[in-house]
């Protein structure tokens, strides 16, 4: 089995695993973290299903300041957007809830981003859902990069890896931030 099938493989066993034991969990506490707390810009994203919930977060993020940037997906990339707050700038396509706006050209300013992701191993690897959106995304940041987790998410096991995947530089759970770098 090539690292695609083995990655595909493991995404189904997860997303059925993450969708028998969902709990909701906030990520609100992340706003205090160090990362947030110095940056200015921040992007997340808009989770969906039993994905953790980004909503607290990026509320919170809104409330101390921050500009929030969202992606929204153009063909096979994603373009970020600015977004107050107003849930009037958010347009549902499918399951995936997207800013409105124009798109933001410079993303140099951001300082930490939010990646979803459904495992991340002890090395910072994640797995994601398989659309490849932040592997194209990921090196055009420098910013600290976290991603959101369930608390049974941390693989203690090595996640199959690709040429293009990037580690993160931490994960966090509803109760832990866990720095990999």
């Amino acid at each position: 089995m090539g690292i695609s099938e083995e990655k595909a493989s493991l995404r189904t066993r997860y997303r059925r695993e993450r969708s028998e034991r969902y709990l909701e969990h906030s990520f609100e506490h992340l706003a205090d973290s160090q990362e947030f707390d110095k940056a200015k810009v921040v992007a997340s994203y808009i989770s969906y299903a039993d994905e953790p919930d980004t909503t607290a977060l990026n509320l919170a993020l809104i409330k101390k300041g921050k500009i929030l940037l969202l992606p929204r997906i153009t063909g096979k990339d994603l373009e970020w957007v600015s977004w107050n707050g107003e849930q009037s700038q958010i347009s549902q396509s499918k399951k995936i809830a997207e800013p409105k706006g124009p798109a933001v050209t410079e993303l140099g300013d951001v300082e930490v981003i939010v990646v979803p992701a459904l495992r991340i191993d002890r090395s910072g690897y994640r797995l994601g859902q398989g659309g490849g959106y932040y592997d194209r995304t990921l090196p055009q940041f420098s910013a600290f990069s976290i991603g959101l987790i369930h608390p049974d998410e941390i693989s203690s096991e090595d996640l199959p890896r690709e040429k293009w995947d990037i580690p993160l530089h931490a994960a966090a759970t509803p109760d832990v931030v866990i720095r990999f770098q």
